[in-house]
Parts: C-alpha cells; sequence; structure tokens
C-alpha cells in the first residue's frame, strides 16, 4: 500500500467480512486464482511442478503456482517482488496461516487486502469503484470481472477489458463452481 501511495496513486481500502461478500465473488476468485483452495493445505504441488517445468525449460520466471493462501500470506506479510528469498518467507506464512485460520478466513482476508487496480484494496472498495455497489450485491458476471483482472490488476481493468482479460472472464466462467465451496460456514 505505502508503495501505491509513493507512485502516487493513494490508497483506497474497505473491510468487509465475508458473510458481506458476494458468493459469486468467493467462486470467480477461486475458479480464476486457484481451483484447488478447499482442497490443498496451502501450496498446490501439481501447479508448482508445472510451473517448475516451464521455469527450466525455458529459462524464464518463474509463474503460475500461487495458491489463494501463499499470496495472501505475501500479501498480508511481504513485499512486493519474485526473489528467492521472498518465496521462502512466503512459504513460511503460508504454512502459518494454513496451520492458524481456516479457509473462510483466508479467502476473507484475502479479499480485503488484494489490489484490484491501482492503489484499489478489498472486495468492498473495488465493487463500490467499480460498480457503485457494496461487495454482497455483486452478480455473477460482475464477480468474473473483478476477478479477471487480479493477475494484473494495474494494468487490466473489469470496466474496459483487451481481449486477455475476455478471455480470462470465458474461462472463469466455464471453470466456476456452481455450489458454494463446502470448504465454508455459509454462502456470503
Amino acid at each position: 500500500m505505502l508503495l501505491r501511495r509513493a507512485e502516487g496513486y493513494g490508497i483506497h481500502k474497505s473491510w468487509t467480512s465475508f458473510d458481506h461478500i458476494s458468493a459469486n465473488l468467493v467462486r470467480a476468485v477461486i475458479a480464476g486464482e486457484d481451483a484447488r483452495f478447499c482442497n490443498h493445505h496451502g501450496f498446490d504441488w501439481n501447479a508448482i511442478e508445472t510451473a517448475w517445468d516451464r521455469y527450466r525449460n525455458r529459462r524464464g520466471r518463474l509463474l503460475g503456482a500461487s495458491t489463494i493462501s501463499m499470496q495472501t500470506a505475501k500479501n498480508v506479510f511481504l513485499w512486493p517482488g519474485r526473489d528467492w528469498v521472498r518465496k521462502a518467507f512466503e512459504a513460511y506464512f503460508t504454512l502459518l496461516i494454513e496451520t492458524a485460520w481456516g479457509k473462510q478466513r483466508i479467502m476473507e482476508v484475502y479479499l480485503n487486502v488484494v489490489e484490484w487496480g491501482p492503489g484499489l484494496y478489498g472486495a468492498e472498495a473495488a465493487a463500490r469503484h467499480y460498480f457503485q455497489k457494496p461487495a454482497a450485491a455483486l452478480t455473477i458476471g460482475e464477480a468474473v470481472r473483478l476477478a479477471a483482472v487480479l493477475p494484473d490488476p494495474l494494468n487490466w481493468s473489469p470496466l474496459r477489458p483487451t481481449r486477455r482479460v475476455l478471455a480470462r472472464n470465458a474461462a472463469i466462467y466455464s471453470n466456476m463452481p456452481t455450489a458454494f465451496p463446502r470448504c465454508f460456514r455459509s454462502a456470503g
């Protein structure tokens, strides 16, 4: 947040409880960011192995293996960046939050600290900024549009989607669970 303020974006944030966030958004974020969220303990080993193989074969950046739990650990406790030291701390904090918090709490924290646009933090702030409504009232379409920008919220907008964002929208729709995940107590 301090980095965004220094970059001149300001900070717009709003915390809301899990029960005041649309179940549509929870389902869309799981479909877009971590389809196995309810079934792993912080690390999706299949995704990590795939990303590692891609990294070794292409000699590029390590991409595509972060779970919602890992992203929560990074967003709450760590600095931005992709260095190996930060990744080690991220693994440590991921283990801690997976041990101390339930899946619902991890999702609640994630949805309240993730950046949805330049200096825009939390589902409530994003819903009000982009759709002029509370996070609890997001439709399926609005939720999918928000989830689609999460990989690059500084450059992508749910209101002005690029071809890539539209492709993510379609993928999220097709992968979105119809039922509310069982790892949560309520339907938001």
